[in-house]
Parts: structure tokens; C-alpha cells; sequence
């Protein structure tokens, strides 16, 4: 990691206390019980379903603003909180709730030898500092997976969010008020000087995990020595074999890009076999245009139809709007090159009805999510089945792809002796058994 540029200012003495409060609170969370912590949530969601009005009508105003502001397109649509998106992510928090308790499970146990017995236990990782664009529902997902996970959080959203932020984080802080939670586990951040200080804040945040654009998580990861999870790019490709149901291609393509054009896990890129590139392009043209998708192709992909040609840095390019890149491939082979040299290894999927091919796809692409006969927009906590997520990493280390609960703890060996001393064993007075005992 890069040592910390003089740029970057220290935290201020207010920051300081602010955090150290969290982490005070994050230690006396990692102690309630699962109880405790679902009835935390479940206090949240009802919450924030009696401030609905005034978060819709905070979002609104953001929305005004930035109109005014001329804000892009991508992240005005991450930007917008209606009520329907707001009851998905209060539905989200209470679905939370009732997973299972990521905290206090055994994933080890051993008897090294009689009465010396190891156990791997998890545990919360403490605290986690989050840094998100646009997104205000991202607040109501990271705030309740990091009570739910026993880690403190701060949380700093992005100007542009600023009045939604307001008006969720109190409806969050009022249902923390009628739990056995302190309240001080979640701070919220509000300014860009604490947002940077919070780079600085290594011995009280364990994680920042940064949630917007490219250049944000790289002024991040180049700008802290805390560990970082998140991903830089989300450049996902989508392709079609040459054995291939072409209808239900042209749907999961369609779907993958269409479906919200701003998502990280949308496709930018449609790799086209060269042996079904002649029939199954005019209909990708055909329908790409019914939902005002520019298509920007290859030479090949432009010869069959595609209007505007692709320049060099359309590929590898994160479009996050209603752009696609075309390229005709001449076989699988040319496809994985493709996907290794310009994915970002988020999600890359592959249409196909031959078994040897996809799994020659599903093994050999290297991304954090590799898809068969599937839209890339599953690439998604909630629909993992993770009630939410804080985000989704395409680091090779775990935790890999959408992050929920398990990302959120880490483990500690626990060991119980009789008075053991490791002088016996160097010796060869006593030996170890290493028998594995029931979980």
C-alpha cells in the first residue's frame, strides 16, 4: 500500500472523538446477542418506514437540486429514492433480520491433544468506514448489515445525497433509541474534509469499503493505509456462443444492459460468435434501438449493421448508461482474451447450449462472478439471498462479489488448556492427537 500523501489532512479533534466513539460502541455491539441485534433492525425498519414522507420528500429535493446541478445522468438514477425503492430497502433491512447470526460460529474445533482443544470462532471485524456516491438507499443496506454484524460503521454519502442521508440516518438513529443498541455504533459524516481525515483513522476503522466511481475508489486505495474492499471498475461482458438459443439471448443481453443501465453489474460489452454474428446481430440491433441503447461496434459487428464504430477505449470502457460495445469474436478462445485483458473481474456471463464450452467459460473466466444462460444483473446481495449488501468486491482475496453478513467478520482461534506448556511437546513428552471434534 502507498504511504499516505501529505495531501490527505489529518483527522480533525472532532473526528477523532467521533470515531473513538463508535468504536467504543462497535465493542459493546459485538457482545449483544442475536436478540439484541434483530430487534435493532427490526426497530430501524419500522422507523424508517414512519419517516417514509420526509426521507421522499428530502430525496426529492436532492433531485431538484441536482437538475440544477446537472448532475449525470448514471447517478441521477442511482440518486432517485421513491417510495417503491425506499419499501424495497425497508423490506431488505427486515429480511436482514432474519438470516442467520454470522457472529459466534464455530468453524473449527479441535482437540490437539486431552484437555487442549482449538476453536475458530468469528467475530465481528469492529469498525467499518464507508464512503458511497449518489446512493442513498446504499445508507439503509450498510447501516443494517453493520448492526446486524456487530460492527460499527461510519458513513459518509456524497454531496449530492446529502438531504436524503439527513433524513434516513435520523430515522436510523431514532429506531437504534428503542433498541438495547447504542446509538454511537453509527456515525454519519457530512463533510469532504471528514471524509478524508477518515483515510487517516487507521487504529479505529478496520475497513473502508468506498462505493461510487472509478476515480473514487482509486483516491482511496491510493490514499489510505487502511485495507480497502470494493471494486474500481464494473466493466461486465455477456457472451453469445455459437450453439445458443438466440431468443433467449437476445433477452438476457437485453436485460443485462436495460434492466438499469447505471449498475455496475450491467454489460457494457456483447461478444458475438462469428458463426451466428449474421443472424443474431440484426435482431440485437433491432431491439437495442427500441430501448434507445447506442450500439458501438467492431469492424465486423459494424459490416452487419452496428452504426457507429467502436473506438479503442470503448473497450474495457464503463459506459454506465445506455452505451453497449459489439465485438464479433471468432470462438471462445478470442472471448477469454477479450474478458482477461479488458473485465474488470466483476460479473462476465455466457450464452450457450453446449455443456464442454460453458464449462470451459465457467472455469477459465476469472471474475467474482462468472454466469451461464443468466443476466449479469443477479450480481446483487439482495438477490443472492444476502438480505443487502455493503458492496461488491472483485479483489481475488475473500471476501469475493456481492458482500453481505459473512464479509463483514472476520475469525479468532480460541484455545483451552489444563495447564499445557509447549516445552512438552518440543521434548517429546507428550504428543498431538489433532482430532477433529463435532462443530
Amino acid at each position: 500500500m502507498a504511504s499516505t500523501p501529505s495531501a490527505v489532512p489529518d483527522p480533525s479533534p472532532e473526528l477523532l472523538s467521533r470515531a473513538a466513539a463508535v468504536r467504543r460502541a462497535a465493542m459493546a455491539l459485538g457482545q449483544c446477542s442475536d436478540g439484541q441485534r434483530q430487534q435493532a433492525l427490526l426497530a430501524m425498519a419500522q422507523s424508517l418506514e414512519r419517516s417514509a414522507e420526509a426521507i421522499v420528500a428530502a430525496n426529492t429535493a436532492d433531485l431538484e437540486a441536482a437538475a440544477s446541478d446537472q448532475l449525470a445522468p448514471a447517478l441521477v438514477a442511482r440518486l432517485k429514492l421513491d417510495g417503491a425503492k425506499l419499501a424495497g430497502a425497508i423490506e431488505g433491512v427486515r429480511q436482514l433480520a432474519e438470516l442467520p447470526d454470522p457472529v459466534g460460529r464455530r468453524q473449527l474445533h479441535t482437540e490437539l491433544d486431552a484437555g487442549l482443544v482449538l476453536e475458530r470462532v468469528t467475530v465481528p471485524l469492529g469498525v467499518v468506514g464507508v464512503i458511497f456516491e449518489a446512493r442513498p438507499d446504499a445508507l439503509i443496506q450498510i447501516a443494517s448489515l453493520a448492526i446486524r454484524s456487530g460492527n460499527g460503521a461510519l458513513l459518509k454519502g456524497g454531496r449530492e445525497a446529502s438531504r436524503s442521508c439527513a433524513a434516513i440516518f435520523e430515522a436510523l438513529q431514532e429506531g437504534l433509541a428503542e433498541s438495547e443498541v447504542d446509538r454511537q455504533a453509527l456515525a454519519l459524516l457530512t463533510t469532504r474534509q471528514e471524509s478524508l481525515g477518515m483515510l487517516r483513522l487507521d487504529g479505529l476503522v478496520d475497513l473502508i469499503i468506498p462505493r461510487g466511481s472509478n476515480e473514487l475508489v482509486r483516491f482511496i486505495q491510493d490514499n489510505t493505509r487502511i485495507p480497502v474492499l470494493g471494486h474500481a471498475d464494473g466493466v461486465c461482458h455477456l457472451f453469445v456462443d455459437r450453439s445458443v438459443n438466440q431468443e433467449q439471448a437476445l433477452r438476457i443481453a437485453i436485460d443485462s444492459k436495460t434492466q438499469y443501465p447505471a449498475a455496475c453489474n450491467a454489460i457494457e460489452t456483447l461478444l458475438v460468435h462469428q458463426e451466428v454474428a449474421s443472424q443474431f446481430l440484426p435482431a440485437v440491433i433491432s431491439a437495442f434501438q427500441a430501448e434507445a441503447v447506442e450500439l458501438r461496434g467492431c469492424p465486423r459487428a459494424c459490416a452487419l449493421g452496428v452504426a457507429r464504430a467502436a473506438s479503442d477505449d470503448d473497450w474495457g470502457r464503463e459506459f454506465s448508461d445506455r452505451i453497449l460495445a459489439v465485438k464479433v469474436v471468432e470462438s471462445l478462445e478470442e472471448a477469454l482474451e477479450h474478458i482477461a485483458r479488458h473485465g474488470s473481474r466483476h460479473t462476465d456471463a455466457i450464452c450457450t447450449t453446449d455443456p464442454e464450452t460453458a464449462g470451459r467459460f465457467l472455469s477459465a473466466v476469472d471474475s467474482a462472478g462468472v454466469y451461464l444462460n443468466c443476466s449479469t444483473r443477479f450480481a446483487d446481495g439482495f438477490r443472492y439471498g444476502f438480505g443487502a449488501e455493503v458492496g461488491i468486491s472483485t479483489q481475488t482475496l475473500p471476501p469475493r462479489g456481492p458482500v453481505g453478513l459473512e464479509g463483514l467478520v472476520t475469525y479468532r482461534y480460541r484455545l483451552r488448556g489444563e495447564g499445557h506448556i509447549a516445552a512438552d511437546y518440543a521434548s517429546g513428552l507428550r504428543r498431538f492427537s489433532h482430532r477433529s471434534l463435532p462443530l
